[in-house]
C-alpha cells in the first residue's frame, strides 16, 4: 500500500487540516441534506396526530406551537378506520368505507400479483439461464424489446382485454395482469447464469430433473435476489394507482352487499375529494396510514435489496 511522505511537520500538519476541514464540510453536509429530506415526514408523522382544529390554526399562522403535544390526538386516524368523517365546520358525519378494508383489498392484491410474479419470473429466467431450445435468444431479446414500450401504452389494451373476459372489478383483474415482468425475469435470469454449469451437469448425472435442480439448487442460491423481487413488487402492488382506479373502483362483482374493491391508493384519492375535502389533517392522517407500511418495509428488508442488487452485477 501506497504511504505518503512529507518533508516537514509543517506540511503534514496542514494536511491533517486539510483532511479535517473536508470530513467537517463532507459530514455537515450530508446531515444538512438528509434532514431536508426527512423534514416531510416528520410533519407528516406530527400533523397527523395533530388534532384537526388546531391544524386548521397552523396552516392559518403558521404557529409551530399548535403541533405541540398538547394538541395531540388520535381522532383523526379513528375517523379514517372508523369511516365515519366529521366536518369540522358543520359538525356532520360523512359515512365513507373504512381504510382497514382499503387495507385488505390491497393485502389481497400484492401478494397474490407477487406470488404469481415470483413463479412467472423464476420459471422463465431458469428457462432461459440453462435450457437450451431454438429460438431462445431471439425470443429472450423479444422480450427485452418490450421493455422499451412505455407501459401507459398498454393500458387500454389491457383493460379492454379485462372488460371482454368479465374480470372488471375482481380481484383477478389486480392480480394475473401484472403476474408477468419482463424487468424481474431479466434481473434473475442474470443471478441464475452466475451459478456453475457444472453444477446442473453433475445435477443431471445423479439423476435430478429440471425441477428439483431448480428447486433444491438455483433458487437457494439466488435467494438474496428473489427476496428483493418480492420486496419491490409489493411495494410497486402497493403504491399502484392507475390500473386499480380503471379496473377497481367499484364493488366486487361477485358481492350481493356492494363490498367496496378500492385499494389503498384509490381509496386515499377518494378521501381527499370527497369526504375529506378541504381537511388537511384527516388527509395527512391518511397519507400517513398508507405510506408507514412501506416505510417499515423498506428499513426492515433493505439489506436484501442491496445485497440483490449486488449479486445481480458479480460475475463468477
Amino acid at each position: 500500500m501506497a504511504e505518503l511522505y512529507f518533508a516537514d511537520e509543517g506540511a503534514l500538519r496542514r494536511y491533517k487540516a486539510k483532511r479535517i476541514a473536508i470530513n467537517v464540510f463532507l459530514y455537515a453536509f450530508l446531515t444538512l441534506f438528509a434532514l431536508f429530506m426527512l423534514l416531510p415526514f416528520v410533519l407528516m408523522i406530527v400533523g397527523s396526530l395533530t388534532e384537526a382544529k388546531a391544524f386548521d390554526e397552523f396552516e392559518q399562522t403558521a404557529d409551530f406551537a399548535q403541533l405541540g403535544f398538547k394538541n395531540w390526538s388520535f381522532s383523526n386516524f379513528e375517523q379514517i378506520f372508523s369511516g365515519k368523517i366529521v366536518n369540522r365546520v358543520t359538525g356532520e358525519i360523512s359515512e365513507t368505507t373504512s381504510f382497514a378494508q382499503f387495507y385488505l383489498n390491497t393485502i389481497i392484491s400484492a401478494v397474490g400479483s407477487t406470488a404469481v410474479t415470483v413463479v412467472t419470473a423464476v420459471l422463465a429466467a431458469f428457462a432461459f439461464a440453462r435450457l437450451e431450445f431454438k429460438g431462445k435468444n431471439i425470443l429472450f431479446a423479444s422480450l427485452l424489446a418490450t421493455m422499451m414500450i412505455p407501459g401507459e401504452l398498454m393500458v387500454l389494451t389491457n383493460y379492454q382485454t379485462t372488460k371482454v373476459i368479465g374480470w372488471e372489478n375482481t380481484f383477478s383483474a389486480l392480480i394475473f395482469v401484472h403476474g408477468v415482468s419482463v424487468f424481474y425475469v431479466f434481473y434473475l435470469r442474470q443471478t441464475f447464469q452466475q451459478i456453475p454449469n457444472e453444477l446442473y451437469l453433475a445435477a443431471k448425472v445423479d439423476g435430478v430433473g429440471d425441477v428439483g435442480y431448480l428447486w433444491k439448487v438455483m433458487v437457494p442460491i439466488a435467494m438474496p435476489t428473489i427476496t428483493t423481487i418480492i420486496i419491490l413488487s409489493l411495494m410497486g402492488a402497493w403504491n399502484s394507482y392507475v390500473w386499480p382506479m380503471l379496473v377497481a373502483n367499484g364493488s366486487w362483482k361477485y358481492s350481493s352487499n356492494g363490498y367496496d374493491m378500492r385499494l389503498v391508493s384509490t381509496g386515499l384519492m377518494s378521501l381527499f375529494n370527497t369526504q375529506a375535502k378541504g381537511m388537511s389533517a384527516i388527509k395527512i392522517a391518511g397519507s400517513m396510514v398508507v405510506t408507514f407500511p412501506l416505510f417499515v418495509t423498506f428499513i426492515i428488508f433493505r439489506k436484501y435489496i442491496m445485497r440483490g442488487v449486488s449479486r445481480s452485477g458479480i460475475k463468477g
